[in-house]
């Protein structure tokens, strides 16, 4: 598969979102310049650091899609995880930088120009965010399957933003900061405009800053666990309880369903009467084979079978 079909699998709401931060980092910095101001330089080095984050996101979202090799029989999932780890340290550098240069401007307060200026661009900035915000939202929706709609969008996201794929997580998480930090800036710049308290722009910087190491610790901790395979424990509930349901099948032994980047793998073992035909078994194996691979994110299925001993230890957690 080429290289240029693999981007076309890519996660759209990183690509989008690295499109936007690239155009808003670029006049947020333009902005900085001629101001000066410490608050609108947080923001600059946000909104860059989010924009290189997402698109090295996306490539690795593409690239996790190639099919296995023979070097690398177990496909490429993992591949995304990685790629998130490194692009953390992206965010982690901007964000030192941030609370660096805000407690800076806190010891030495400076007057800084272009009130107009910083107001307009962080307004722009922060409209433009809660569209790539909103576009991640439903993002997640989709992925975890919620039909909702209108704003009910936003409290379903909220709700199941831990399910979604890494590269759509991140993009939620990063935004959500973004319009946060946008807005904190602006409240930052009218108090320092309005008062004497130039110290306001060097607080929001560190409180941006801060809200960035947030993200990156985050961020980190998910696909650390993703990269040495984490089980996913509310989908092998449902797939116990749908083999369950399953006339043949006696009892489940052993289940486990691996998330492999974006992808799930599942393995179980499954009881059935000692009794079937080798022809009946392939019969259930591809009944069930059926069954799990329509699940959502399922991508590989390994089912063996094992005597009824006629004790329990299939236990729904429902």
């Amino acid at each position: 598969m080429s290289f240029f079909k693999l981007l076309k699998k890519g996660n759209k709401s990183a690509l989008i979102a690295a499109i936007v931060n690239t155009i808003i980092s670029a006049v947020k910095g333009i902005a900085f310049f001629f101001t000066g101001n410490v608050a609108m330089f947080a923001e600059t080095m946000h909104s860059l650091g989010d924009a290189a984050n997402q698109f090295f996101v996306f490539i690795g979202s593409a690239l996790s899609k190639r099919p296995p090799s023979r070097r690398f029989p177990n496909g490429f999932g993992r591949l995304v995880n990685l790629v998130l780890l490194g692009a953390v340290l992206i965010v982690g550098i901007m964000s030192y930088e941030t609370v660096k240069e805000g407690i800076l401007h806190i010891i030495d307060p400076i007057d800084s120009e272009g009130f107009l200026i910083n107001i307009a661009v962080l307004t722009i900035a922060v409209v433009l965010e809660l569209y790539v915000l909103f576009k991640a939202m439903k993002e997640i929706n989709h992925e975890v399957g919620s039909e909702a709609t209108g704003l009910l969008v936003i409290s379903s996201s909220l709700k199941n933003y831990r399910k979604a794929k890494p590269a759509t997580k991140l993009v939620f998480l990063e935004d959500s900061v973004a319009t946060s930090g946008g807005a904190l800036a602006i409240i930052a710049i009218l108090i320092s405009h309005y008062t004497d308290f130039h110290q306001a722009e060097g607080i929001a910087s560190v409180l941006i800053g801060a809200m960035m190491f947030f993200v990156v610790g985050r961020v980190f901790l998910d696909n650390a666990a993703g990269v040495l395979g984490e089980a996913d424990y509310e989908m092998q509930n449902k797939i116990g309880n749908l083999i369950m349901v399953d006339p043949d099948v006696k009892d489940i032994p052993e289940i486990a369903v691996m998330k492999e980047g974006e992808e799930l793998h599942v393995e179980v073992v499954i009881e059935v009467d000692k009794k079937l035909t080798i022809e009946q078994a392939d019969d259930i194996k591809d009944r069930l084979e059926d069954t799990i691979m329509k699940q959502q994110g399922v991508t590989d299925v390994i089912i063996e079978f094992d005597e009824n001993d006629r004790i329990r230890k299939w236990k729904s957690t429902e």
